[in-house]
């Protein structure tokens, strides 16, 4: 095997944006996971595409545009679903429908060249430039400092949202704060994985740790260990057999996902109903 390809730039590059990308896609998807809310990356992914398209279309930065619609999405999922009395998931149900809509839409009147369109669709982490890192960087960080930081009252929010309300915890801002971070990784990832495949990034890491812990802390480091690995074995497989590299991606957390499942302690405790476990 030739390794004087990782003496490129664009695979240095594309290293560090798996990493990047691995950690900020695995702690959002413990989130993800604990609030029972696996349609949000769906939801986000396509409203972050339907974003950058209408930058591309309008003739302003894809990422302002992805950005902007994230936000929007996230600042709307949450009150739809309180003041309308809808789960979660039917309100990212509605909006899902909403931006996949608009994103055809925009396909459709786009002249006739959508080879940027198709870019933002699949993603590309070979092609991921200096500013691309250091929007992952920042919002890697930020997610990462913010779960520190607010980590005993996320925890509680996470456990049962009402709960916290009723000892005075600002639970509502903080799934606010849960959904923005949300769509603000998507964006930031869109370019280097792709709206069609973010969400299975975000979703399969963390359903991974979940598979093997109680204890949240530990399923953040699984989460965050697993979404590297994903993207460092992706790439490599990627590389040797010439593959699509958003998809190689995809497909190896899942297959993760699969190995961890097999040998989840909790489907042996499962099989003994007399077992306690210890949530930590």
């Amino acid at each position: 095997m030739d390794l004087s390809i990782f003496g490129y730039q664009f695979m240095q590059h594309a290293i560090l944006a798996t990493f990047l990308g691995g950690i900020a896609c695995a702690v959002i998807g413990v989130f993800v996971i604990l609030l029972h809310m696996p349609f949000i990356g769906v939801a986000m992914s396509h409203a972050a595409f339907a974003g950058a398209l209408c930058g591309l279309w309008l003739g302003f930065s894809p990422v302002l545009g992805a950005f902007i619609f994230s936000l929007v999405t996230a600042a709307v999922i949450g009150p739809l679903a309180d003041r309308g009395q809808l789960s979660p998931d039917t309100s990212l149900g509605v909006i899902f429908s909403l931006m996949l809509g608009i994103a055809f839409l925009i396909i459709g009147i786009m002249p006739s060249t959508r080879s940027e369109a198709l870019g933002l669709l699949w993603g590309s982490v070979l092609t991921v430039t200096n500013i691309d890192l250091l929007l992952l960087g920042v919002v890697t960080l930020a997610v990462a400092g913010l779960v520190g930081v607010f980590y005993k009252e996320i925890q509680a929010t996470v456990f049962n949202r009402q709960i916290a309300l009723a000892v005075g915890l600002p639970a509502t801002v903080i799934l606010y704060g849960i959904l923005f971070m949300t769509g603000a990784t998507v964006t930031v990832s869109l370019n280097s994985i792709g709206g069609l495949l973010i969400f299975s990034l975000i979703l399969n890491p963390a359903a991974a740790a979940y598979q093997l812990t109680y204890n949240m802390k530990k399923m953040f480091l699984l989460a965050a260990l697993f979404g590297v690995a994903a993207g460092w074995a992706g790439l490599l497989l990627s590389y040797l057999f010439n593959l699509p590299s958003g998809a190689t991606i995809v497909i190896t957390s899942s297959l993760i996902f699969m190995v961890c499942a097999v040998f989840s302690p909790k489907r042996r405790a499962k099989k003994m109903p007399g077992k306690l476990t210890e949530a930590g």
